[in-house]
């Protein structure tokens, strides 16, 4: 039989006063009854009741028994409680990763209203450039941006960003200023390191010879150079120090390229939008605490966002 129900009947026993009370109050035969009270009496090998024609009394083992049977029924009641409350609004703690300069410059300032609005929410961000195992590390979603390899998450577009390449003034008196995608082979180019090295560079816009097409003309030119890093404010470093030409998110560099430590190169073409995703895993019962998260993100976030 099942111990938790057997405790249950038990407990109804003591505290309806007899075989026959707690069997109309569990929709059970007074056989059944008794039998639930004998499978815990066989289990623990000992008498819990004293039963007579007339009245029933605990034993002083049953007495003690009875008391811890109470207190589990208890704390079972309020597990399910507290799990049915949280089914039912968005609560507990939320374990969310991001890029460093991404959640810093788009998702810390945003998750002050998540905040506001879910008092009974809390974050846990976790900040690095690399890709997590969101099973592995027990996180509930992930921002990223570009390519994504198939993993069987479940993709959230979000907004695509903005990226320019620039380089030092320092660097560019000494190498020279590209004027064509094309010359950036001849440059050291620094990557970024996401999930590899981003060492193909696209670009949409005029020919190599300035004319302009009637549509933006993709090309890819493959570059070179001595660094790649896992980290976006590490990567600015390197180009404000002048060890070569970066390509990077124009919120992180737009305050360097206004006050003149770095210069825009190759401005009169555009470049492929990075685009940004929120993942998660696939879930059929969501919480209402990832779900908010969710709508949250994708509504402040998303394609049609500030």
């Amino acid at each position: 039989m099942d111990r938790l129900t057997s405790m249950e009947v038990f407990v109804r026993v003591v505290d309806l006063g007899g075989f026959t009370a707690a069997a109309d109050a569990s929709d059970l035969s007074t056989t059944m009854v008794s039998n639930h009270v004998r499978a815990l009496e066989r289990r623990l090998g000992a008498r819990l009741l004293n039963r007579t024609t007339r009245r029933q009394s605990l034993t002083e083992i049953g007495a003690a028994y009875y008391a811890q049977c109470v207190d589990i029924l208890a704390r079972i009641e309020a597990a399910d409680s507290d799990a049915q409350n949280m089914h039912a609004r968005p609560a507990g703690k939320l374990r969310i990763s991001a890029p460093i300069t991404l959640g810093s410059h788009l998702l810390v300032p945003a998750l002050a209203d998540y905040l506001r609005d879910y008092p009974d929410v809390s974050v846990d961000l976790q900040l690095n450039d690399r890709v997590v195992d969101l099973v592995e590390e027990g996180f509930d979603a992930a921002l990223r941006f570009g390519r994504l390899p198939d993993s069987g998450l479940v993709v959230r577009p979000l907004r695509s960003l903005n990226r320019v390449i620039c380089a030092s003034p320092a660097y560019l008196d000494a190498h020279g200023v590209p004027g064509a995608p094309g010359d950036l082979r001849e440059h050291n180019c620094l990557a970024f390191h996401y999930v590899t090295p981003e060492r193909e560079w696209q670009f949409n816009g005029p020919q190599s010879d300035g004319s302009r097409l009637d549509g933006p003309r993709p090309e890819t030119v493959e570059v070179s150079g001595q660094l790649s890093v896992n980290n976006g404010p590490a990567l600015l470093q390197a180009a404000l120090s002048g060890i070569g030409v970066v390509m990077l998110p124009d919120y992180l560099v737009s305050e360097h390229v206004a006050s003149g430590r770095l210069v825009r190169v190759l401005a009169g073409y555009d470049f492929p939008r990075a685009p940004l995703q929120l993942v998660y895993l696939p879930d059929r019962h969501m919480t209402p605490k990832l779900r908010s998260f969710i709508d949250f993100v994708t509504a402040r976030l998303g394609q049609d966002g500030p």
